[in-house]
């Protein structure tokens, strides 16, 4: 079976689960925007979370969206402001998952993530796993056994 893991990371929690997965055989499609984030906190929360907090969709670099020779797609994202990051909200967007078997990782400084679950449940009808910053706790990447 094909895996592929697609994210989008900005201060590195996602980068951490890449790696864990690579090691797992999942290939690999990190995201990128072309909207620049501070990684200075404040600004990220002004920034970063008004865009979130309205859903908006980044515009993203080079975006890959043939997904056709994978049986699973695992979607990671960063929780901006209790929902799914603007990268995320345009990934969404563009490819179509409705016939693929879909997972989600949500990575949350809190480690809670309400609003970006409730999304996830409503559009496809799956419960994500959720992380709480697993660059700063990596224990939290045991919870990636449930994939």
């Amino acid at each position: 079976m094909k895996t592929l893991f697609i994210y989008y990371s900005l201060t590195g929690s996602g980068d951490r689960v890449a790696e864990e997965l690579k090691k797992r055989g999942y290939e690999i499609r990190k995201v990128k925007s072309k909207i620049k984030y501070p990684k200075s906190l404040l600004p990220l929360m002004a920034k970063g979370g008004y865009r979130a907090l309205t859903n908006k969709k980044d515009p993203l670099e080079d975006f890959d969206t043939d997904i056709v020779k994978y049986d699973k797609i695992v979607i990671g994202s960063p929780v901006w402001d209790d929902r799914l990051a603007p990268a995320t909200n345009a990934v969404l967007d563009k490819l179509d998952l409705k016939d693929k078997d879909v997972s989600f990782i949500l990575c949350s400084g809190s480690g809670q993530a309400e609003k970006a679950t409730e999304k996830i449940k409503d559009l496809y009808n799956k419960e994500p796993i959720i992380l709480k910053s697993p660059k700063k706790y990596p224990k939290e990447l045991e919870k990636l056994k449930k994939l």
